[in-house]
């Protein structure tokens, strides 16, 4: 599962997002680190192409992908020196898969802290690009010493060079996620070079990033011209403007009472749904779909893998006996009304283990252990 972690400064609204997207559980109070522990959501990821399946197919079960969201307590300036939460704050991060930046834009009297989003965004990037430079100058020279020992570890070698090439960075106060841009994500690899050989250093600023804006409801109006500087700042970066406090109103809701809510205040479909949309793009990450009669289900894989690693997303077994994949997308397996017309009507496509798979995919996997 896809780990997204929340940063920014106490009282940006960490909390009040982790309760619009998991639903509730968090602490959220007008004071720095109601946030000592980690808060860690799972939400379902709502899926129409899912629920049309399993009505089609009169399944018992309908489970949808997941995404596990991180509530970290508040950083402050001079955290990677032990200042706030310090250790304990850059220690909650380092296993995610991605971070979002959460940029505080609304002011308010009984809240304290800057409202200045800009001023948010370079107190966390200093702090964690200091945080990085400290890791990289304790073990470069270990790694270099070692690589010297060994001249035909060309493992070793890369590593070393990455290196080197994250201390000139980072000694220059460049975060790596701004040296070295994902960019826009192709069907093939989306990573640095470097990035492989660095990921066993879990370093901070080598991750993808996104910003959540944090307004206030009388700023939704101007959300466009105020996402504006920090797009700018962050090219390439999804900025995804909310007004947070209202989100995570409408999260504690359900059905028509959240509908209306929703379209009354103009928030569109919510804040999970955008979120989602955005995040599953920062990592690449499409979706597959399984359907029957007991179960109809999504999984999410990364762009550009091949039908033998999805099937090792069901089952590590699925993907050492792969033999083939019966695929059809899903709008047109609608059409046909079942998986059985489908395979009657000559629509099922055989696919073999260099096969891409797409976005919006339905299959059944064959494999032979």
């Amino acid at each position: 599962m896809e780990r997204f972690g929340f940063v920014g400064l106490p009282n940006a609204g960490k909390s009040s997002l982790f309760n619009s997207l998991a639903g509730g559980g968090a602490l959220a109070a007008p004071y720095a680190f109601a946030t000592t522990d980690p808060n860690i959501g799972v939400a379902r990821v709502p899926d129409p192409r899912l629920d049309a399946l399993a009505e089609m197919s009169g399944s018992e079960k309908v489970v949808p992908t997941t995404t596990e969201f991180i509530d970290i307590g508040g950083l402050v300036e001079g955290a990677s020196k032990g200042e706030g939460l310090g250790n304990r704050f850059l220690g909650g991060i380092r296993e995610v898969d991605a971070i979002v930046f959460v940029l505080r834009a609304f002011s308010d009297a009984d809240v304290p802290g800057p409202a200045d989003p800009l001023e948010h965004l370079r107190i966390v990037e200093t702090e964690l690009t200091l945080a990085d430079l400290e890791s990289v100058e304790s073990r470069i020279g270990r790694r270099r010493k070692a690589s010297r020992s060994q001249p035909s570890d060309t493992a070793l070698a890369e590593e070393v060079a990455a290196l080197d090439a994250a201390l000139e960075h980072l000694a220059a106060g460049t975060p790596l996620y701004r040296a070295w841009p994902v960019g826009a994500v192709s069907e093939g690899s989306y990573e640095h070079p470097h990035r492989a050989a660095l990921r066993s250093h879990f370093l901070l600023t080598d991750k993808p990033v996104m910003a959540v804006l944090n307004l206030g409801e009388d700023q939704l109006d101007a959300a466009s011209g105020l996402a504006s500087p920090i797009e700018a700042e962050l090219p390439g970066a999804t900025v995804l403007p909310l007004c947070v406090q209202l989100e995570a109103e409408a999260a504690q809701l359900t059905g028509a009472e959240r509908t209306e809510l929703l379209e009354g205040l103009g928030l569109g479909e919510g804040a999970l749904e955008r979120f989602v949309a955005a995040a599953h793009g920062l990592l690449g990450l499409r979706t597959f779909l399984t359907t029957g009669e007991k179960e109809s289900r999504g999984w999410t894989f990364r762009a550009g893998w091949r039908a033998p690693q999805c099937a090792g997303r069901i089952h590590t077994d699925f993907e050492r006996g792969f033999i083939r994949a019966e695929v059809i997308d899903w709008a047109e397996l609608l059409d046909l009304g079942s998986w059985t017309a489908a395979r009657d009507a000559g629509r099922l496509r055989v696919e073999g283990k260099d096969y891409p798979m797409r976005d919006g995919d339905v299959v059944e996997f064959r494999f032979n252990v």
